[in-house]
């Protein structure tokens, strides 16, 4: 049976989760733990290096160092140094593949996802590799809890830690909600290339005027700005179809009213059919993009 159930590599600074194992545990005590794993994963920074919160069935073990921490599940019949040095393997392995630069500017969860392999990997050599291979490693890793023990407390003091602890004031910590997009329909990849069109032909004709206009009038000014303005309006467009932005309604109807009026200004270096072509297609693309609808995905699903 394995004795290392889940772990999850998270910023320390912040509790942000950077990668995580897939889950293939489901009962209500593992996901009970687990909850109570990203309660404590907000508060690393008020423990030291290494810890370990115990239950009845499972047990949370973190090691941290610098800006980044590693915790697991296990079973409580995994020896400490079994877990510590899973956590020390996987967090030199983290810490080889990212840099410091790119840890600190992760800004969604589980920015380093495909880091799951590692984990899975060097979750599985812990579980089923014989434990004389891993001797020396395990020795070593004795000899240093027994110097610096790692700080003990219960999964009830996860919970503490979502309220009162060290004199701080109680409050409610939840994750923000991380919104997914529903899937892109046909339509919207039509609205997409047509939108690309657009802009191009819009950056052309702008830098095409301006290269050719030897002594820019104030006419010729606003024509090159009629041109670049909408080219900035199709490409927003396109970024609110394929990513969730708040007040998306605001930013279309805007997107939409910049693109209208620098085409109506530019009667006469368009004809008619080109005007209603552009006009047509972000009309197509706001309307895409209205009924594209976010999805909340849950924190609990998937990893």
């Amino acid at each position: 049976m394995s004795m290392i159930l889940f772990a999850c590599v998270v910023r320390v600074r912040d509790g942000l989760p950077l990668s995580a194992s897939t889950d293939f545990y489901h009962t209500q005590d593992f996901l009970e733990c687990r909850r109570r794993l990203k309660t404590l994963a907000l508060r690393l920074a008020q423990y030291p290096g290494r810890g370990s919160a115990e239950g009845l069935a499972f047990s949370i073990h973190f090691s941290s160092s610098r800006d980044v921490a590693c915790m697991a599940i296990c079973s409580c019949q995994c020896p400490a140094a079994m877990a510590f040095c899973f956590l020390e393997t996987l967090w030199w392995e983290f810490t080889a593949s990212y840099d410091t630069t790119c840890i600190g500017l992760a800004s969604r969860p589980y920015a380093f996802l495909e880091f799951d392999s590692v984990i899975q990997k060097v979750k599985w050599h812990f579980n089923y590799v014989s434990s004389t291979q891993m001797e020396s490693s395990l020795e070593e890793i004795q000899e240093e809890l027994k110097f610096q023990p790692p700080v003990l407390l219960t999964l009830g003091d996860a919970d503490v830690a979502n309220g009162v602890m060290n004199g701080h004031p109680q409050m409610h910590l939840e994750p923000a909600p991380n919104f997914r997009m529903e899937p892109v329909t046909a339509l919207g990849i039509l609205s997409l290339i047509l939108n690309i069109m657009c802009a191009a032909l819009n950056l052309i004709r702008g830098i095409h005027l301006a290269e050719h206009s030897l002594q820019v009038a104030q006419e010729e000014i606003g024509s090159i700005l009629a041109f670049l303005i909408p080219f900035v309006a199709c490409i927003f467009q396109c970024y609110l179809y394929l990513f969730y932005s708040p007040a998306r309604t605001m930013k279309v109807a805007l997107m939409l009213l910049f693109i209208c009026l620098g085409n109506v200004y530019l009667h006469g270096l368009r004809n008619l059919w080109q005007i209603l072509f552009h006009i047509g297609v972000a009309f197509l693309s706001s309307y895409q993009i209205l009924t594209r609808q976010p999805q909340e995905k849950q924190s609990d699903c998937g990893v």
